[in-house]
């Protein structure tokens, strides 16, 4: 059983945080200034996370970025704390004004989806109906990780089955997360799926969500979608 120690979670919760910052791996001198030790310190805690699997390290670099099983962990970690709730007021607020003065319920949630295309710069999508209504696929494909031809085609796979498997899913958490390899379709598109459930009009299990790299701030993205999912709820009930 992985047992990490307190810095040890906090050093793969940096190297997750900076990494979606920088898009490079992540070397010990950084984490040695943010931790105040060594290097040596630091290159010894990220060898128990790389063994436990954590973290990996890519061939070109000296640096580590997290595997799926560390943002798994990161995210769980978030989720037990509920410290992804907290959202900036005016960030809330923008959101909030898009949703309640769009008219129409399906103009209202193409406007949440919008604003969360605005504002993480990933795929949103949401169901209207037995649609699948998505935008910001620019957004997903200018991302650094989908550069080559066999990643884009996995992306796209993911894509032609999301419709289809969100109606026989159905997911039942208010959110729920899929990492990487996790996502039942698409499983080496490295693109991780963060969906909100919420009833309207259409139905009592619609949803709204993002897609994008399995490198993001799912901090501010999970907090974003779950106050999308509820403003709809709110206003379209």
């Amino acid at each position: 059983m992985d047992v990490m120690t307190e810095r040890q979670k906090n050093i793969l919760s940096a190297i997750v945080e900076q990494y979606a910052e920088v898009a490079s791996p992540v070397g010990s001198n950084l984490l040695a200034k943010a931790f105040n030790v060594s290097s040596a310190t630091i290159r010894s805690d990220m060898f128990e996370l790389e063994i436990m699997g954590y973290i990996t390290q890519p061939h070109t670099s000296a640096g580590r970025i997290p595997t799926d099983k560390g943002y798994r962990f990161y995210v769980n970690q978030l989720s037990d704390t509920g410290s992804f709730l907290s959202n900036k007021s005016r960030v809330s607020n923008a959101l909030a004004s898009r949703v309640s003065n769009a008219g129409a319920p399906e103009r209202m949630i193409r406007n949440a989806v919008d604003t969360l295309v605005e504002l993480t710069h990933n795929l949103g999508l949401a169901t209207i109906g037995n649609q699948l209504y998505m935008s910001g696929l620019s957004n997903l494909f200018g991302q650094p990780e989908f550069i080559n031809s066999e990643q884009v085609m996995q992306v796209a796979r993911l894509l032609d089955n999301l419709e289809p498997w969100i109606r026989e899913t159905a997911p039942n958490e208010p959110l729920s997360v899929y990492i990487g390899a996790e996502n039942p379709i698409g499983r080496s598109a490295g693109c991780s799926l963060i969906i909100s459930r919420f009833r309207g009009p259409y139905s009592d299990r619609s949803y709204i969500g993002m897609l994008g790299p399995t490198r993001q701030s799912y901090k501010e993205v999970m907090s974003l979608v779950r106050r999308a999912g509820q403003e709809l709820e709110e206003v379209l009930l």
